[in-house]
């Protein structure tokens, strides 16, 4: 009657465009999300990250390094 079959084109289509923008952007946006378990580091990720700041030396690191990849083998 009033919008003679074409009321797809107006304002719904803009709606359902709105609410798939919305929708991407609560899935597609990399946030830590309360209750989802948190990806590990690996104990070399860590050594590799003391390393980095400083808070350990290149020998010490070698030394670990070695260890680290020896228990991974085992």
């Amino acid at each position: 009657m009033f919008y003679d079959g074409y009321h797809f084109w107006g304002m719904h289509l803009t709606w359902w465009f709105v609410w798939i923008l919305i929708l991407l952007w609560v899935f597609a946006t990399p946030y830590d999300i309360p209750g989802k378990p948190r990806k590990k580091d690996s104990p070399l990720d860590i050594l590799k990250n003391r390393y980095a700041s400083g808070q350990i030396t290149t020998l010490e690191y070698q030394e670990m390094k070695k260890t680290l990849e020896a228990d991974a083998e085992k």
